[in-house]
């Protein structure tokens, strides 16, 4: 028995090549800028000059008799005190006088014994150790303060973000192929 001719078919199948290299990021983000700015505290004290009053007008007073119109004043009055004892006295000499008939009231007993001097009216005041007045006045201090200030400023910086894209080759390695072989014909038929 005789077999048919058969006709060989060969395929070759198509071979993709695909190459790829992933791509690559690159992310960078720079520092931030911080910017600090401090007022600094401040503290001010104002002190006021102390006050020292001394009063010393009675002592002056006291030494040397004070101001003129002082002076005359206590004089006038002295004067004044003086003059009504001395016209006292007088009248009481006179009274003696009256009564010369008594023992021992003779006119060089009575005037005889008012031979000193009346002295000058006292023209200081009288001395003391309270002669001297001192007043101190006193302010406390002025003290304002101003609190520090801190002021700050962040700036921040965005990211730096890069992409390299990776390769991709797609390429055909192998294209594909039929191949048909024919049978051999005998020919001798």
């Amino acid at each position: 028995m005789k077999t048919l001719p058969v006709v060989q078919i060969r395929t070759t199948p198509s071979l993709l090549s695909i190459d790829a290299d992933p791509g690559q990021y690159s992310i960078r983000q720079p520092k931030a800028e911080v910017k600090l700015n401090t007022r600094p505290s401040k503290l001010t004290v104002e002190s006021h000059p102390i006050r020292l009053n001394v009063d010393q007008s009675k002592a002056f007073s006291a030494y040397t008799g004070g101001n003129m119109i002082d002076m005359n004043a206590r004089i006038y009055s002295g004067i004044e005190q003086q003059f009504l004892q001395n016209m006292a006295n007088r009248v009481q000499q006179g009274n003696q006088l009256a009564a010369i008939h008594k023992p021992g009231n003779t006119i060089a007993n009575i005037i005889g014994t008012d031979w000193q001097p009346q002295p000058f009216p006292e023209t200081r005041t009288p001395a003391s150790f309270d002669n001297v007045d001192i007043r101190i006045e006193t302010r406390p201090p002025d003290i304002r303060f101003q609190a520090a200030v801190s002021e700050m400023n962040v700036t921040v910086n965005r990211p730096e973000i890069e992409y390299q894209r990776g390769k991709l080759d797609i390429y055909v390695k192998q294209y594909a192929s039929i191949q048909y072989t024919p049978p051999t014909v005998d020919m001798g038929l």
